[in-house]
């Protein structure tokens, strides 16, 4: 690893490294190209991660201060905790449970296909998928996708088996246990998937891809990263012409420092990633940095989403094997004669015994729940994800009072469900209770959506620069050093899990940036 002096303005800074700020940061090391990698949480390994929920959770989550606002329910279940993301080397890759979809072509063209859905700040993608395919190509490649590239499809473990019996029953076609960035067999310098079931908390095999395991330490071998772990981005300055020159950080022994650069590029969740730009506010950019439009901050997506658990008459241990074991894919279709645009997955997923009491019922008690914790051995669940409509009003915004421990506003996550939101969401309750009954079940548990680790949108790509803050580069429009190279540039959110497309992105981000460096454009 390089060690790069604060005053070297020929550098890339990279503020965040997770899927997107890892993913990119390797990217441009491997042309070459010298970076700084700004993260704010510590470096774990496969020796540190805790398969233990609880611990793992204060271990790698991002636990500091955040408001809620909106009439969602985790507002009101979870109101200091509105995502569940990391803050660690590796980012939120570190938590995933590693499922690898693609966005479908009418995903991409979603004001095209779906019209003018009365409350939607609906738009088209500027990119499209034939443009995207190389670079998912390449991506499925890196994180060795399951069921792609001659890759073998992880095996199905009880929890699958239940989801498959009930679709299989019910008539759905398209069932298995995914697409998933977790070894099937030893592959890329990482071993095969175990089953050891803590997909969530970190993996102790580094069989599931992360840039913690994977894109971090083959930049490191570059020469050309200086990965700078505890330190907390503060705000992105400028020059007299407008282009981003330096960042400032402070490490976590308290020192501030400013390190300069020739490109900034940020990659720190949909949350984050807005709230540094609206704090980097200046005489020039009185709104914040990439703000002329008004739309940083604006159209936050966190996917449609809730779960469903029900219990049988014998043991499934549904906690066995991988987190996320299998998917049912035929409802990701748009059919709005179902009564909404867009559509959803189904997704095996396991909570452990401490998480399933906290979130099952948020603040619940009773016959029902009780009995859904003497039965929890017994037990399958699924979650639910689906596109979310995009909103203006659904936003990240500082707080006029409320300041983090560095003395910065912090960032209120204000979301109210679109009538398209909930319609979906009813119909997926239904479909999972029709699949676990199908399956034998006894009881139903529909279960309220938790804190989202898919945040979307709030930078938003756009054709034109009114609409949006970047484009179709993730380059801001009123910026030309200025990147964004996260989430946030969703301008749709689709109904698949965002990962590989936000590292595909990524490596198309990457060959531009390094295109436009050595032309001098930036």
């Amino acid at each position: 690893m390089s060690k790069i002096e604060l005053n070297d303005d020929s550098v890339v800074v990279v503020i965040g490294s997770g899927a997107g700020g890892g993913t990119l940061a390797n990217e441009l090391c491997q042309k070459g190209i010298k970076v700084v990698l700004l993260e704010a949480g510590q470096r774990e390994s496969a020796a540190s991660f805790q398969n233990n929920e609880w611990g793992s959770f204060g271990q790698l989550s991002w636990l500091d201060k955040r408001t809620t606002s909106g009439s969602w329910r985790v507002a009101r279940d979870f109101s200091g905790l509105p995502a569940w993301i990391c803050k660690t080397v590796g980012g939120s890759t570190t938590h995933w449970a590693g499922a690898s979809l693609r966005i479908q072509d009418h995903e991409f063209r979603a004001r095209s296909h779906y019209g003018d859905l009365d409350g939607a700040n609906l738009l088209d993608w500027p990119l499209t998928l034939k443009e995207l395919e190389p670079y998912y190509d390449k991506a499925e490649d890196k994180l060795g996708v399951t069921r792609t590239n001659g890759i073998p499809g992880l095996p199905g473990n009880n929890n699958f088996k239940v989801m498959h019996a009930g679709a299989k029953k019910l008539g759905y076609k398209n069932c298995h246990t995914g697409r998933m960035a977790i070894n099937s067999r030893i592959r890329d310098g990482r071993t095969s998937c175990r089953q050891l079931g803590f997909c969530f908390q970190g993996c102790k095999m580094d069989a599931k891809w992360s840039t913690m395991n994977s894109e971090i330490p083959k930049a490191e071998k570059t020469g050309v990263l200086d990965l700078r772990p505890g330190s907390q981005v503060l705000k992105i300055e400028h020059n007299k012409i407008g282009k981003a020159n330096a960042v400032v950080y402070v490490d976590d022994t308290g020192v501030e420092h400013r390190q300069k650069a020739r490109v900034v590029c940020v990659a720190g969740n949909s949350i984050e990633t807005p709230r540094l730009l609206l704090n980097s506010e200046s005489s020039q950019y009185p709104d914040g940095l990439a703000n002329s439009s008004g739309q940083v901050g604006r159209n936050y997506m966190r996917h449609m989403t809730g779960s469903v658990y029900a219990t049988f008459d014998e043991p499934v241990h549904m906690w066995r094997g991988t987190t996320m074991a299998g998917i049912i894919t035929d409802e990701s279709k748009h059919d709005p004669s179902r009564g909404f645009v867009g559509g959803y997955e189904m997704e095996t997923l396991s909570l452990g015994l401490p998480f399933m009491a906290a979130f099952l019922d948020p603040g619940g008690w009773g016959r029902d729940f009780c009995r859904a914790m003497d039965n929890y051995r017994n037990m399958a669940g699924m979650w639910l994800v689906g596109e979310d409509m995009p909103q203006e009003s659904n936003r990240i915004t500082v707080h006029a009072t409320e300041k983090d421990q560095y003395g910065m506003p912090v960032p209120n996550v204000h979301f109210d469900d679109h009538p398209n939101d909930i319609a979906m969401r009813e119909h997926a309750y239904q479909q999972g209770r029709a699949v676990y009954e199908a399956a034998g079940a006894n009881h139903v548990y529909p279960v309220p959506a938790y804190p989202s680790t898919h945040n979307l949108g709030t930078c938003r790509m756009s054709e034109k620069s009114s609409d949006g803050v970047c484009n179709k580069n993730g380059q801001t429009h009123d910026i030309k050093n200025l990147f964004i190279s996260d989430g946030s540039q969703f301008t749709t959110g689709a109904s698949e899990n965002p990962t590989l497309t936000i590292v595909s992105l990524a490596i198309r981000q990457a060959d531009y940036i390094a295109e436009q460096m050595v032309a001098k454009n930036i």
